[in-house]
């Protein structure tokens, strides 16, 4: 290479490098803004969940350590809402948005009488966030309140059964929201053939649980058909048997049976929640995947399967 073609080299080079410097300082601003035109700065609406979640895990501890009566019952609380906890804290960290100035974890005491009412009080602010959050959050939140629901029937009181709402009626339905209630519509109607069959193998003492659970999801089946009707869509009709993963011959089996299709239920249900936008769906779908994680807590415990309350029903496919 001649000195010539050096020194023109050289010259390019300097050249190129003094225009990039140049585009690095002038627009520095609008480069800024272009990065990060996508990000939201608003506050984590999850955050509070995650907080108030660590909170009561933190307490229901405590309450295991100096509560005779609630001990077991308070460590299987701490448990799930420690899930939730982690649940929602790596959801709000993937995001990565400001937080609160002054933001303070809620402290909540060792008061035995107040155990059950955060449940409650979680259950009801996470619901209160399902219809507007994308689908990814409307899924996992929709488990976290079903969690807690859950989590109520571990009250020696009882709990309280979950009453879906009235449905509204829904016009259109997206495209891959359509097979996903197809996919709920066939849990329900394998949920009512379920406790039809399993009535012949269990004692008077389940008649009661037997009937409560057929009619929920007959009245979940039904509604859940009227949502596609309405929507110009035609409901897949029940088939004349089921599949199952074991054949039911006695009482066990049959009490396993209802747990599983308790669990499809609610698997079912969750995967709505992912694959719709449309808020009256969405307040269906969380209801209908509370009602089953609820009536599986019992059918669970019975059963033998560990944990009787998964911490977040319908992100587990089974229910074992």
């Amino acid at each position: 290479m001649t000195s010539r073609s050096g020194r023109a080299a050289l010259t390019r080079r300097t050249f190129l490098r003094s225009v990039a410097f140049t585009a690095l300082a002038v627009p520095a601003a609008s480069g800024l803004a272009a990065c990060t035109s996508g990000y939201d700065d608003a506050p984590d609406p999850l955050r509070t969940l995650w907080l108030q979640a660590e909170g009561h895990a933190k307490a229901a501890k405590a309450l295991a350590a100096g509560s005779p009566e609630l001990g077991d019952v308070a460590e299987r609380v701490a448990a799930i809402r420690t899930a939730h906890a982690e649940a929602l804290r790596a959801e709000v960290q993937r995001l990565n948005r400001p937080v609160p100035e002054g933001e303070k974890a809620p402290a909540f005491g060792t008061d035995g009488g107040q155990f059950w009412q955060w449940l409650a009080e979680s259950k009801d602010a996470a619901l209160a966030l399902v219809g507007d959050l994308p689908r990814y959050r409307a899924g996992l939140v929709g488990a976290v309140a079903a969690g807690c629901a859950a989590a109520m029937e571990l009250n020696p009181a009882g709990g309280a059964e979950e009453q879906a709402p009235r449905t509204a009626t829904v016009k259109q339905l997206e495209d891959d929201t359509v097979p996903a209630l197809q996919t709920a519509l066939r849990a329900e109607h394998a949920a009512v053939w379920v406790y039809s069959l399993v009535r012949a193998f269990l004692d008077e003492d389940y008649e009661s649980a037997i009937t409560r659970g057929e009619r929920a999801h007959l009245d979940r089946r039904d509604r859940c058909e009227r949502v596609l009707s309405a929507a110009g869509r035609t409901p897949q009709p029940s088939e004349p048997a089921y599949v199952l993963d074991e054949q039911v011959t006695d009482p066990a089996s049959a009490v396993r049976a209802v747990a599983t299709a308790e669990s499809d239920a609610a698997s079912a249900w969750h995967g709505v929640l992912e694959r719709t936008d449309d808020k009256a769906v969405r307040t269906f779908a969380v209801h209908c995947l509370i009602g089953a994680a609820t009536r599986g807590v019992h059918w669970r415990a019975d059963a033998g399967i560990d944990p009787a309350v998964p911490p977040l029903p319908g992100r587990q496919t089974t229910a074992d």
